[in-house]
């Protein structure tokens, strides 16, 4: 019985330190998926394939995909891409850290690479 206690408290702990939270800046009007976000500050919560990007009421669902740059950016920035005269999110770069989170569509597009 208590070996089964700590195998279920292990996996616990292992599903909380696989999602990851991070704080992002969305400059433009833009498209996550299929919802529309306002300029403002997001929590962005990363946890295996899947990206939700919130603020207050606002909440975007997407795929995400977790790559490494060669070297650390500098600062977070958003990666846009121009859509029907719209800003759509592409990627999230994660200032001091070589980590790139590819957005939705992008996805499927650099999986087969």
């Amino acid at each position: 019985m208590k070996g089964r206690f700590l195998l279920i408290f292990a996996l616990a702990g292992l599903a909380f330190a696989a999602s990851k939270s991070y704080t992002v800046t969305v400059t433009e009007p833009a498209t996550v998926g299929n919802t529309d976000v306002k300029p403002g500050t997001y929590k962005v919560d990363v946890n295996e394939q899947t990206a939700v990007i919130r603020s207050g009421k606002v909440s975007a669902e997407v795929p995400v995909k977790v790559e490494k740059n060669d070297s650390k950016y500098t600062q977070t920035s958003i990666k846009y891409s121009t859509e029907g005269g719209k800003y759509r999110m592409e990627e999230i770069h994660l200032g001091g850290t070589n980590t790139r989170l590819v957005l939705g569509d992008r996805v499927a597009a650099t999986s087969g690479q």
